[in-house]
């Protein structure tokens, strides 16, 4: 049978290939002269119905006038089965349901065989027409550390690359380093209070703590003014409103000082000597995004000095860039100013109380475009404000020149961005059409996925409130380690700490690729490392498990009989192996990485079920116990593929 077929990169592909092309041969001697519809297979709800069904009786019933049940009845009488290689029976269900049931010897082999044999390959279906694909990601701004609210989207962005990657496309993956704004500007005026010190501990921790407490002091200074003239004009309901604020910060005053007590000192001493910290972090920010050298200088210093620290939490957990695109570069190259100069010569900008506003609105109707975006008709679209009335541009001004620049890199922009950006998402591909890049715009991808969300703890990078992507991975691998050395006594410390951190890092990432990206993640300990079902470290475990049956069985070579492989436990594995190449063909083509992990977790539950009930290496006879460490080998296989997929290491030994 492999002789046959060889080996193939799609087995399930090969099946329903053959099914359809049975079904399609009989319909045209059948109906030679009747405009047939196209053959659909789907999988059936129950195993019962076979591995593939189709409803297509239905259909020509409708055209033909006829019983959907005697078209079925019909067919089936004329169908040749001298055709079929891995089709076992052919039979009729329901209404008129054609059920075809795969041949598990036959099926079995060229499943398993092509999985060994193709091994790191396996499943790894190419597109027919690759494209350059730029997928941009993370942006976390270089003001603080990446906190565990943020995490979800390099894990996302990384194991979207990794798809496209394997698919078959050319991918480049950028970080988009936002350095120009108010929180960058707060961070530098904070540092260059404190003389510019050298950074103590990891560098983006210290940098975020300079910039949270420069943010307190500079918002309680701010707020108390504001009561004071609230005060002094009797508005007695502004007061209430700006004396909780001010109670607020306070509090997290409080709080900062007793985290960061030495730091917190120093800057409230220096910031109380200036007259208006306010007007000179707008001054400052201002400064730098109008080219400014000394402004330049300081700002670019105290981003690099973050990015750094963010960079090395990257890569800890596996997580690299080909490019880090400055916002600033846009803007002092002018690129931004050009583009707001074409939009002036649009009919679609307009000034408001001396605010630039683009009508993104009047864009759409104009362009008939709200279908395009998939909108209703009858939403309306805000305007976008492109300059403030101090004249600094806006995150989304600036990233209309940033598109347009990566759209003469690639054919393929995806921007992972939160799904509450969806607004300044849809306004940046109406300002493109507006510009005459419709294509681009079309091009555009937002991955928009949900939060993250802590039980009974509130995130704000703003008031210093979070947990930092760094303490998560920390408690991971401390976590994964109490587990590893219970279930493993006999590894050594350097095995066990090694092993705890792939765990650890697996574990985290797995919980925030492995839902819905439409979902939120309510992220809890008990649930991330869990060597349970639908978890990281189970999926590890299963695979390691699979790697220590093969250690045990020590054979050099098998000489397996498939035909053997006859129990249900036994097929549900084939299958699952079987249908992973299409399962990466949808997870790759449609953007959607959860599909890796819940098949991952789907295979790693059924070899576990496998293993718990039939024996592998002492199975009788050899044949058999050959034929189930081939099946063991195959799984153990594409759990790795899958697992590599979402940036995921499997170990051997666990």
């Amino acid at each position: 049978m492999v002789g046959k077929l060889k080996i193939s990169m799609n087995p399930f592909g090969e099946f329903r290939l053959e099914c359809k092309r049975i079904l399609e041969n009989v319909l045209k001697k059948l109906f030679p002269k009747v405009l047939l519809p196209k053959v659909v297979l789907e999988i059936p709800p129950f195993p019962k119905f076979g591995e593939l069904s189709s409803s297509i009786c239905f259909e020509l019933s409708k055209k033909l006038k006829a019983n959907p049940l005697d078209l079925a009845d019909e067919i089936l009488k004329n169908i040749d089965f001298s055709e079929t290689l891995l089709i076992d029976k052919i039979e009729v269900a329901g209404a008129g349901y054609i059920n075809f049931y795969v041949s598990l010897p036959k099926f079995s082999a060229l499943t398993l065989e092509s999985a060994r044999n193709l091994d790191k390959e396996y499943g790894f279906l190419k597109v027919k027409e690759p494209k350059k694909v730029i997928v941009e990601h993370t942006s976390v701004n270089p003001a603080h550390p990446i906190h565990i609210g943020q995490a979800r989207n390099p894990i996302l962005g990384d194991s979207l690359a990794r798809l496209l990657k394997t698919r078959g496309h050319e991918v480049f993956r950028h970080y988009y380093v936002d350095d120009v704004g108010r929180q960058t500007a707060i961070m530098a005026y904070g540092y260059e209070k404190l003389g510019m010190p050298e950074p103590k501990g990891k560098i983006d921790h210290f940098m975020g703590a300079i910039y949270t407490i420069t943010n307190c002091i500079v918002e309680i200074q701010r707020l108390k003014k504001e009561v004071k003239r609230a005060k002094e004009t009797e508005r007695v309901e502004d007061v209430r409103k700006l004396q909780r604020q001010l109670d607020e910060w306070v509090a997290i005053a409080v709080e900062l000082k007793e985290k960061y007590p030495e730091l917190f000192d120093r800057l409230l001493e220096e910031i109380a000597k200036s007259a208006d910290p306010e007007a000179e972090i707008n001054g400052l920010n201002k400064a730098y995004e109008t080219g400014d050298e000394k402004a330049k200088k300081l700002v670019r210093r105290v981003c690099e000095l973050c990015l750094e620290g963010i960079r090395q939490t990257l890569e800890r957990a596996g997580i690299f860039f080909d490019s880090w695109d400055w916002e600033s570069d846009f803007t002092w190259s002018s690129q931004v100013n050009d583009v707001v100069k074409r939009l002036e010569r649009t009919p679609y900008v307009f000034y408001k109380g001396g605010v630039l506003e683009f009508d993104a609105e009047k864009v759409a109707v104009d362009l008939d475009l709200k279908r395009v975006f998939g909108l209703r008709e009858d939403y309306e679209i805000p305007s976008l404000t492109l300059i403030r009335a101090d004249g600094t541009t806006l995150y989304t001004t600036r990233d209309i020149a940033y598109s347009i620049w990566k759209f003469k890199r690639a054919q393929w922009v995806i921007n992972v961005v939160g799904m509450e950006q969806s607004l300044p998402q849809l306004q940046l591909r109406l300002a493109l059409c507006a510009l005459g890049f419709v294509e681009y715009a079309k091009n555009l991808t937002h991955f928009a996925y949900n939060l993250v969300t802590l039980p009974g703890y509130k995130i704000s990078a703003r008031r210093g409130r979070y947990i930092t992507f760094d303490e998560v991975l920390d408690e991971a691998e401390k976590r994964a380690y109490k587990e590893v050395s219970e279930k493993s006594p006999h590894l050594s410390e350097e095995e066990k700490r090694k092993i705890s951190k792939i765990v650890g890092i697996g574990a985290v990432k797995y919980a925030l690729v492995g839902v819905d990206p439409a979902k939120p993640v309510v992220f809890t300990w008990d649930r991330v490392v869990s060597f349970e079902k639908n978890s990281a470290p189970y999926i590890q475990y299963t695979h390691a498990r699979a790697c220590s049956i093969l250690r045990k069985a020590s054979r050099k070579e098998i000489k397996p009989n498939y035909g053997l492989l006859s129990s249900q436990l036994e097929k549900n594995i084939v299958l699952t192996i079987a249908r992973f190449p299409e399962i990466f063909v949808e997870a790759a083509d449609n953007l959607k990485p959860d599909l890796i992990a819940e098949y991952a977790n789907t295979l790693a539950d059924k070899f576990n079920s496998f293993y718990n009930a039939l024996p592998v290496i002492k199975a009788k006879p050899q044949e058999l116990a050959d034929a189930r460490l081939a099946l063991t080998d195959a799984t153990r296989i594409v759990l790795r593929n899958a697992l590599k997929l979402i940036g995921i290491e499997a170990p051997e030994r666990m």
